[in-house]
């Protein structure tokens, strides 16, 4: 399925389970006027038949659908019958089927698929209030359920048992606005004690099969965006030029998954935990950004092929990718970061490989942390552009080292630097763009680490004093035991210089 399409489902669930409060008068009519422009401004075609008896507007068999972009299918969702009865307080509460089905045509690698996917909710409450420009949703339920009905492929039903999946978000509270101008905008807030979902897949034609389990506890996310009021799903360029926009941020105070796996007379199980985490993703017209987060990571793997498992732990890992995406001929900011912190295994691995403990086993880390400018050449979400990319996409002119840290073995390496770049020197560095810049580094408890090295027999004396050797002549002792420093330097004229001396 496309991003488009799952963004459109997306915005059809977000309707069923918005939310906010405010004081304003607002009527059924209202509300049902304003829901349904926004699903026709997704690009879903609404149906239904309206009734309007005293303060209560009831739509009898309602339902949307919509085609995928690129005639890849469609999906339709039978929301049956939507009550929407106006309060004395100005205020209108809406009733919803407990049982919403979902219909999904399409073709994967040439087989078409047919899929049905219930939506559920029970004890819930949606209360709308404010004013026709400016709705806000109070919604919250005791449970709201996804479950695969149905599956065909290529005209053949899966039999009951073959395949399952489904997700359950228990005591669910949601708070959204919508407010309608040149764009529709909203923000919302969202709560859940827990999320838990459940997959299978069981070939009936072999032994291959595998379960995926597992629960989030207390999940809760904040974001906002912006809307056309008339836009094409197909068009992502187009919808990012009318000024569609989100930024979103899920929390999670604990989590746990569990895995089993058999294939080609292979067996697999995998297990983890975790102590919470964050993932933030956010896109507009100029920007994309993921920043994924774990806190208190442990993993567990086995394998037929091991006598042992594999456990691992880590207390924080986390990666940020931020990066322009339009044409422009400004610089813009970028940013990435990749964190491993504290990593550890197992003394079963530990002793595969260093099996006379003479290695430290201490906590490895791993950080990089990058910043820096740069100029976009090409629009990469116009698909034109990326199947023709041209040689020369884009323009690095700035990149900052805000943190550099590997640590492991007994041994640490960090350092910061701050680079600028000359696009229009692309001779002096074999093609890259001439920097101009420098990087201090520091590196402590590398004579030690190759002392053990050689005693376990993985490096030569030989291979030592070069490196030695080269470390002596790219570094200066630093303030400790076995610790060196360097400061490298790249000048105007691209010359390198390591601690003042010229190495190029």
């Amino acid at each position: 399925m496309t991003a488009h399409f799952r963004q459109s489902v997306g915005a059809a669930i977000l309707l069923i389970s918005s939310a906010h409060m405010a004081s304003a008068q607002v009527t059924a009519q209202d509300v049902w006027d304003d829901w349904k422009g926004y699903m026709v401004s997704y690009g879903y075609d609404v149906t239904g038949s309206e009734s309007m008896s005293g303060n209560t507007l009831t739509i009898s068999g309602l339902t949307m659908a919509m085609a995928m972009p690129q005639n890849q299918g469609s999906v339709s969702i039978d929301m049956q019958t939507l009550i929407l009865t106006g309060n004395s307080d100005g205020t209108v509460d809406v009733t919803m089927s407990g049982t919403m089905p979902m219909h999904i045509k399409g073709t994967d690698g040439g087989d078409e698929f047919d899929v049905v996917v219930n939506y559920t909710q029970s004890g819930n409450s949606l209360v709308v209030s404010g004013s026709p420009k400016d709705l806000n949703y109070n919604y919250t339920a005791s449970q709201i359920g996804v479950a695969l009905a149905s599956l065909s492929v290529a005209g053949d039903t899966l039999p009951e048992g073959v395949a399952r999946a489904s997700m359950t978000l228990t005591n669910v509270i949601s708070s959204t606005q919508m407010k309608t101008g040149d764009l529709r905008d909203y923000s919302q807030r969202m709560s859940a004690d827990s999320l838990t979902y459940d997959m299978a897949f069981d070939d009936p034609e072999s032994e291959d099969g595998g379960t995926f389990q597992g629960s989030i506890v207390g999940l809760a996310f904040e974001g906002s965006g912006s809307i056309p009021l008339d836009m094409g799903t197909s068009d992502l360029p187009a919808m990012l030029a009318a000024g569609f926009a989100f930024d979103g941020v899920f929390d999670y105070k604990s989590g746990n998954s569990n895995m089993t796996g058999a294939g080609d007379g292979e067996q697999m199980t995998f297990a983890s935990t975790s102590q919470g985490g964050r993932f933030n993703v956010a896109m507009d017209a100029d920007r994309i950004k993921y920043d994924i987060g774990q806190n208190g990571t442990s993993i567990s793997v086995t394998t037929n092929q091991l006598p042992f498992p594999v456990d691992m732990q880590m207390a924080e890992s986390r990666i940020l990718v931020n990066v322009p995406v339009s044409k422009s001929d400004e610089e813009q900011d970028f940013s990435f970061i990749l964190k491993m912190r504290d990593f550890t295994i197992s003394d079963m691995i530990w002793g595969m490989v260093d099996p006379g403990a003479v290695l430290p086993r201490d906590p490895a880390t791993v950080v990089l942390d990058l910043s820096g400018k740069a100029k976009v050449l090409v629009d990469y979400m116009d698909p034109n552009i990326a199947e023709n990319m041209p040689d020369v996409p884009g323009e690095l002119n700035a990149l900052t080292i805000n943190e550099l840290l590997v640590s492991a073995a007994g041994a640490k390496l960090s350092g910061t630097g701050d680079f600028t770049f000359d696009n229009s020197d692309l001779a002096s560095f074999d093609g890259i763009p001439a920097p101009t810049g420098a990087a201090n580094l520091e590196l402590s408890g590398a004579n030690g680490l190759m002392d053990k090295l050689i005693q376990m027999g993985l490096m030569s004396d030989s291979d030592a004093m070069g490196a030695r050797m080269m470390m002596g002549m790219l570094a200066v002792p630093g303030d400790g035991e076995d610790t060196l420093k360097s400061k490298i330097e790249i000048n105007g004229e691209g010359q390198i210089m390591a601690n003042g001396q010229r190495i190029k």
